[in-house]
């Protein structure tokens, strides 16, 4: 694929529960059942709506996404990605967190998304560390073939923001 220079990627400090977009990226868990970290905030600020819809999706693969209503959140959409646990980089984690950006931005364009906030996919509880997790990202990003103009990549912290402005500026 060509790198997409239509799409810009910006890092920013915030709260991805709150981010006015068309659709918010869930670093969710195989069986999208609400879970720890991004997943249960996500969860708590959609709502009870958001619960019965994930069941209804009977789960997801590592590497895969998957949509649903925004519901008590300001996006339209969530698209929920399943990252992969991160044992030391030599099990294929790379190409999973790669399909996790990808997939995603294939989900957003069937629903339409034009501006699309992003999560660092599996550098909480499953350990992909972070200014690798940040490369394989930013790489994924700026190959797509995407309709998506605006990638916010939100960090929860200023140490993660550091690290995703860094690797944006040197890719």
């Amino acid at each position: 694929m060509s790198e997409n220079r239509a799409m810009q990627i910006v890092s920013i400090l915030g709260d991805i529960t709150s981010q006015r977009v068309d659709a918010v990226v869930n670093a969710a868990n195989s069986s999208l059942l609400p879970g720890g970290g991004v997943d249960g905030a996500i969860h708590e600020a959609a709502g009870e709506e958001l619960l019965a819809a994930c069941t209804a999706l009977g789960g997801c693969e590592v590497g895969d996404a998957k949509s649903t209503p925004g519901f008590g959140l300001q996006a339209r959409w969530i698209i929920h990605t399943v990252g992969s646990i991160y044992r030391n980089g030599r099990h294929g984690e790379p190409a999973l967190l790669k399909s996790c950006y990808l997939r995603s931005l294939h989900v957003a364009d069937l629903l339409g998304v034009r501006l699309i906030a992003f999560p660092a996919i599996s550098t909480g509880a499953y350990g992909y560390p972070e200014r690798d997790a940040a490369r394989v990202a930013v790489s994924a990003l700026r190959e797509a073939t995407t309709n998506v103009k605006l990638v916010r990549l939100i960090a929860f912290d200023r140490g993660s923001l550091r690290c995703m402005t860094e690797v944006l500026d040197q890719l």
